[in-house]
């Protein structure tokens, strides 16, 4: 849980229990710095940041995380100030006044009290404090004394004008925030006529108030703001100094809308202030969950409840109706509108809704020794809406097809179980430059498409160093066979591995021979049989296969400037055959081969490489992402993103029938769902008192939808799974109405030991 630009993982919220009970007399401000000292959460002077501890402390009561005793008494009202100013009448010109400056006010001070006094005597808004981190100034004159005063103080948490003048993201916002202070109070008394005198002081203000902010909390200010009340104030002095009038706020305060006012204090305040943070993967515990969803989404980046709220109504209401379009999954007008308005949202991206489920993956990642991490690419096709903006061309120039191409990552156990998605990249071609490959050919790799398998190596790779105690191979088919991603796989010998399928037109060389030649003069190690399934008009059959196996030395391309990458090479091909299309793989990978068994597991390894085309296809026909409607390309991201996540519970769901049969079905179910769905396949309205296995939970699931369940047939796959659910979703409705039962709620966890129990090694 992240509170206050801080992660509040379940062993500090422990911790903070603990002293709690054990020490029920200690204070909030003493509890707030133990809190700092376990997360050494300092503020950028080095200090310890109390007050922002305080206020997470005082979110987790207000959210019954925590409970904590009650509140001391509020402190005694603040008194008036005592100090009695005279009046000031002056007349002159600017000059006249000598040297104007800017007097620090100190808490405590006589100044201090000579600041109060002027606000609550000649300012309209009195002597209210000042809030968060402040700084104070009197204006002095050696002829006259005391002209006015000033007060700064944090900015304003949002405001949409001044936002939108910035150019920032939420994230930026949060991040630079901190870089912006808003001139609070401003005050030139009313018996000073002096011409130009207000904007010469702030002026001087400008000038002096970045060092003095810097010194005191360790931040350099590069944008100042301010309100002027047009009802009392036309805001000429701010304007006379340079002050930009970039709009009004909605008035919600206090009934007034005021103009909003900035001064940048650096040239290039847009670039620094819309820099976003360097936000990478993070992990921890997670608190409970009550459905997968939220399990799946706890992390996410945004930090208004309401679209978190609606990201997991959406994914639930996805997954129960996973071949449903937009308004058929939310089932209602008012859920159909808030959906569309969520994909509007410009906090709403494919990114931002991947990565909490990506972290939720690394921790089911590091529960084995061995992940299988291929990636591939998949082109989606929305021929049907042209209309929508921001398509490019996904195939041939004569086909006319346009939509978007999506490059996947997506981990697997070495069984073949789905653990979740690791990156996702997806973008329109540009029309002008489709059909020009002759051209692109030209380009250094990071201005052409297949940079798209080095964003995933790294993606895989930052990866890998969250999870120490897994090996993480990556897998790529043939088109992968890139010399600058087996040069980027050997620079770190602690990172993932590559595993990847040679292409014979890529004419690979080791030394002086071509890769085939050399590798065809080994001698075969041993043969494997491999059954291959009946594929369109071919049938099913048997083959034997040699294998061999050797270290090469693989040569970069002429004219690259990269160096030669050690590897070692696995070849399997069907020899003797009139087949038109004999079986050959030409492996190549990082992983070290030594034995027989070494290569037959390499090659075990990229036979599931075909997990990802099972997840392509339930992606695109399960949950029929063609047919979404959104009207921009942004847009169907957002969507893609999570129609992904369903699609990857959806296979889960499969595998898991075959992975652990045995085990209850509340692993996955909610009790009313499995009773649910035993009443509709036995036609029974009496429920059995114990639930049903994995696996005859999966075949009732399957015969809903559609899957015969004959002797010889196989289990369910994601095809006929996905319309079970469909069905299933209705069942749940008439068992609740017939039953009165609660609102079905899905388990987040996994099977007992399953997750830990010992994996190949």
């Amino acid at each position: 849980m992240r509170l206050c630009g801080q992660e509040f993982s379940l062993g500090i919220l422990d911790r903070i229990r603990e002293v709690v009970t054990s020490v029920p007399e200690i204070s909030r401000r003493a509890l707030s710095r133990r809190v700092c000292e376990w997360l050494n959460w300092r503020s950028a002077t080095g200090a310890w940041q109390e007050g922002g501890c305080r206020k997470a402390l005082a979110q987790l009561v207000r959210r019954q995380v925590i409970e904590l005793p009650a509140a001391p008494a509020l402190f005694t009202p603040r008194q008036p100030p005592t100090l009695e100013v005279e009046d000031l009448s002056v007349s002159a010109s600017l000059e006249a006044l000598g040297t104007v400056e800017l007097v620090a006010v100190e808490a405590g001070s006589l100044e201090a009290q000579t600041w109060r006094a002027l606000m609550a005597r000649e300012h309209y808004l009195g002597d209210k404090p000042l809030c968060g981190a402040q700084l104070r100034y009197l204006v002095r004159s050696e002829p006259y004394g005391w002209l006015g005063a000033l007060g700064f103080t944090s900015a304003s948490w949002a405001l949409k004008e001044r936002d939108k003048a910035i150019g920032w993201d939420d994230a930026a916002r949060r991040h630079n925030l901190r870089q912006v202070v808003a001139n609070a109070r401003f005050l030139i008394r009313p018996g000073v006529q002096v011409p130009n005198l207000a904007s010469h002081v702030l002026g001087l203000a400008s000038r002096r108030l970045p060092a003095d902010w810097e010194a005191r909390y360790g931040v350099r200010p590069l944008l100042l703001e301010t309100f002027v009340d047009p009802t009392r104030f036309p805001g000429h002095c701010y304007r006379a100094a340079n002050w930009m009038d970039v709009g009004i706020t909605s008035g919600r305060r206090d009934g007034v809308a005021k103009h909003i006012f900035l001064l940048p204090l650096v040239g290039e305040w847009r670039e620094r202030l819309s820099a976003k943070p360097r936000d990478g993967l993070r992990t921890s515990p997670r608190a409970p969950a009550s459905n997968w969803a939220e399990e799946e989404f706890a992390t996410v980046r945004w930090y208004d409840e309401r679209l978190k709220r609606r990201l997991v109504s959406l994914a639930l209401d996805f997954f129960h109706r996973p071949q449903a379009n937009v308004p058929e999954a939310c089932a209602s007008r008012a859920g159909t509108m808030a959906a569309y308005r969520f994909f509007r949202n410009h906090q709403v991206n494919l990114q931002a809704i991947l990565t909490p489920h990506i972290e939720a993956t690394i921790e089911r990642i590091r529960q084995h020794r061995i992940v299988l991490v291929p990636q591939d690419t998949t082109t989606l096709s929305y021929s049907h809406h042209p209309a929508t903006e921001g398509l490019g061309p996904v195939n041939t120039t004569r086909d006319q097809a346009v939509g978007l191409l999506l490059h996947d990552t997506v981990a697997f156990s070495v069984e073949g179980t789905p653990l979740g998605i690791l990156d996702a990249q997806c973008w329109a071609r540009d029309p002008e430059e489709h059909g020009k490959s002759e051209e692109r050919k030209k380009l250094p790799i990071e201005e052409k498409e297949s940079v798209k398998w080095l964003n995933s190596f790294t993606r895989v790779a930052e990866v890998q160093a969250l999870c120490p105690e897994t090996l993480l191979v990556s897998m790529g088919d043939r088109e992968s066979d890139i010399h600058d991603l087996f040069a980027l796989a050997a620079r770190d010998p602690a990172g993932p591995k590559l595993l990847v399928r040679a292409e014979r037109t890529r004419q690979r060389r080791v030394e002086n021979e071509a890769l085939w030649d050399f590798i065809s003069h080994q001698p075969p190690a041993g043969e494997i049989t491999l059954h291959i399934p009946r594929r369109g008009n071919r049938t099913a059959r048997t083959v034997l296969l040699p294998v061999r196996f050797a270290e090469v030395t693989l040569q970069p391309p002429r004219g690259s400037r990269l160096p030669p990458v050690d590897l070692w090479a696995v070849h399997l091909h069907e020899e003797h055959t009139d087949d038109p299309e004999p079986i050959e793989w030409m492996l190549l990978t990082t992983v070290p081969v030594h034995t027989f068994d070494d290569a037959v597991e390499r090659a075990e390894w990229y036979a599931a490489r075909w997990g990802i085309e099972v997840f392509h296809r339930t992606l695109k026909s399960g949950c029929r992402i063609k047919d979404r409607q959104l009207g921009t390309a942004t847009r169907l991201q957002a969507c893609l993103a999570i129609d992904m996540v369903v699609a990857w519970r959806v296979y889960y769901l499969a595998m898991l029938g075959r992975e652990v049969p045995d085990q209850p079905c509340t692993v996955f179910f909610e009790e009313v769902e499995w009773k649910a769905l035993h009443c509709y396949h036995y036609k029974t309205s009496v429920a059995p008192d114990e639930p049903p296995s994995m696996a005859q939970a999966i075949r009732m699931l399957g015969q809903m939808g559609g899957h015969l369940g004959r002797r010889l047939d196989g289990p369910p796959g994601t095809q006929v799974l996905w319309r079970g659910l469909q069905y299933l979703d209705v069942a749940v409705q008439m068992y609740i109405t017939f039953t009165c039962s609660p609102p079905p709620r899905i388990w987040r966890s996994y099977p007992e030991g399953y997750l830990s129990r010992p994996q190949a090694p």
